[in-house]
């Protein structure tokens, strides 16, 4: 162990076998706080009180694991326009669209059972709202903060619902890789995780900003 610190993304919590490997390496694991995004004044993603340090009270009072940065709330402005950065950028989109295709972890990330499977996890995957969103044609729907903050105003049915839902795991995916990077940079941290799919992405975000910064993959079998 010889580095000093480095943040988990994207998520708040994450394997146990991931933790033990950052902790081989790193004299510090930071995490985030659940990201609760408020879209608009009735719209925003639900946040947990659950943290890393409820499971590793030890760790937490060596000052191994670091926690508490808070995420949630309104999107600032500076993170909106990030955000509509990797939403602009094509090989982004065309990162993410791949991800929601292919990747299972990617889609239970985003997704709750029902949006996969469907309510009885019988009928044909097109029905479901992540069969529906795989469509190609939302890869390359122009989309911005400001457009899905408006959806999000209306009562939507149909297709608009669709654009809808896949703006918010566009919006979501970004917002996370956006505060990591902003959050690692302001307390000097290495950047880790163990998601292929969000380090693809991440790794696009840093090319596209030229930020240097330590950045790895953690990868054990995770599915």
């Amino acid at each position: 162990m010889t580095r000093s610190g480095v943040i988990f993304y994207p998520f708040h919590l994450c394997h146990e076998r991931t933790l033990q490997r950052l902790l081989e390496q790193y004299q510090q694991v930071h995490f985030r706080d659940y990201m609760a995004i408020q879209i608009s004044l009735f719209c925003g993603t639900m946040a947990f009180p659950d943290r890393m340090g409820d499971s590793f009270p030890d760790l937490l009072a060596s000052k191994r694991l670091v926690q508490g940065y808070n995420v949630s709330g309104p999107l600032k402005p500076d993170i909106c326009i990030a955000v509509d950065c990797d939403l602009t950028d094509s090989t982004w989109r065309g990162l993410f669209h791949r991800a929601l295709v292919e990747n299972r972890r990617f889609q239970r990330g985003l997704f709750d059972g029902t949006d996969i499977t469907g309510p009885h996890n019988d009928g044909p995957a097109e029905q479901t709202l992540l069969g529906r969103l795989k469509e190609v044609s939302f890869e390359t729907t122009p989309l911005t903060v400001a457009g899905i903050r408006q959806l999000s105003r209306r009562r939507l049915i149909g297709r608009e619902a669709d654009l809808f839902d896949y703006g918010l795991a566009l919006l979501k995916t970004s917002a996370s890789l956006v505060y990591t990077l902003q959050l690692a940079t302001a307390e000097q941290l290495a950047v880790a995780t163990d998601s292929r799919a969000h380090f693809t992405l991440l790794t696009r975000l840093i090319e596209r900003m030229g930020v240097t910064i330590e950045h790895e993959l953690i990868e054990h079998g995770l599915s």
